[in-house]
């Protein structure tokens, strides 16, 4: 069975519940093969958890009552909610967490890191040996001010970004009050330069075209001790970017890819050029033969609330599937 035969046939399957066996449903490698799918990794491998999957404001969306934004707050309401866009690089061996984007959901994700060392360090104010930022939109930095004064109180923490980002937050309260208490340390990183953070991790940065308000917009390259990973949340359009996409995407292992929106009709009353983001059947034509010869994983993630991919049974997941691609879910492992 290959890799997309498989994929389909577990679109065909009832939806598991539990979010360990969500896990098992959307983790298939590029081998496609029960032995080989990365579903579970050795008790101290290093990986990235999926700890977040949808835009910024969340799912449900403040202000949103339609019959998909009534949908998330029933998955919410069994213990399976989804979460704004982020990750956790966990290294269980050496008892290392770092986490990537802080989002206003900060505080249920971090109940997804279910490890009695991640949990002792949290007791001591010290949860992150670093924290990574994409950008300065609502969703990817504001989980900071829950690690401050009035919640958690962490204590000398890296935080890596841009050197933009860190002038953004420097000049900028309450951000620039958890640097003078010495709760966050700045860490600017240089662009497309591999950054050697701990032993079993490198970064890499590379610059997205984006709405870019306040600060710039990355996507981080992670390469861990078996595999790679891009971690692109947020692009304004594949075109746009000044690396051919099919090329950066093939040249890791796994690709989390911004995939906010359908189509252009999701938004009445909203322009979409207000919104820029790749629309979903755009990437996968993009990429489409990345997927088909096995380059890369590719898996989707930052879905809006409007988008119909949230749907677990609908059309749209169907056709994602059938063509060989994941949508993200909060639990699924990654192996680094």
């Amino acid at each position: 069975m290959d890799r997309r035969d498989f994929l389909s046939a577990l679109a065909a399957a009832p939806l598991l519940s539990h979010p360990s066996l969500v896990d098992l449903v959307r983790g298939a490698s590029r081998a496609g093969t029960p032995a080989d799918m990365g579903l579970q990794t050795g008790v101290d491998e290093a990986y990235a958890l999926v700890l977040g999957t949808v835009q910024d404001a969340g799912f449900p969306q403040v202000g949103c009552y339609t019959d998909r934004c009534d949908q998330g707050r029933a998955l919410h309401s069994r213990g399976q909610g989804r979460f704004v866009s982020s990750l956790a690089v966990v290294q269980p061996a050496a008892e290392r967490f770092y986490l990537v984007d802080a989002t206003p959901d900060i505080t249920r994700q971090l109940d997804l890191i279910a490890l009695a060392p991640f949990r002792r360090r949290a007791a001591q104010r010290r949860p992150f040996d670093g924290i990574f930022l994409t950008h300065a939109h609502i969703g990817h930095y504001l989980g900071l001010a829950l690690l401050g004064n009035e919640g958690l109180g962490i204590r000398d923490t890296p935080v890596y970004c841009t050197e933009a980002m860190v002038d953004f937050l420097s000049s900028n309260q309450p951000w620039q009050y958890l640097a003078q208490q010495g709760r966050i340390v700045w860490h600017p990183l240089a662009l497309d330069h591999w950054h050697r953070i701990d032993e079993h991790l490198e970064v890499q940065l590379w610059k997205v075209p984006h709405r870019d308000e306040f600060a710039d917009t990355v996507g981080f390259v992670f390469r861990g001790p078996s595999a790679s990973l891009l971690f692109l949340p947020d692009i304004n359009s594949w075109g746009a970017w000044d690396r051919n996409v099919s090329h950066a995407v093939a040249s890791v292992d796994v690709a989390l890819l911004d995939a906010s929106f359908w189509s252009l009709e999701e938004l009445p009353g909203r322009s979409m050029d207000d919104l820029p983001h790749p629309l979903i059947p755009q990437t996968m034509d993009a990429l489409q033969a990345v997927v088909d010869r096995g380059d890369a994983r590719v898996i989707l993630t930052h879905l809006n609330n409007s988008n119909p991919a949230l749907d677990d049974n609908g059309p749209e997941r169907r056709e994602i599937t059938r063509r060989g691609f994941e949508v993200a879910r909060e639990g699924m492992r990654i192996p680094l």
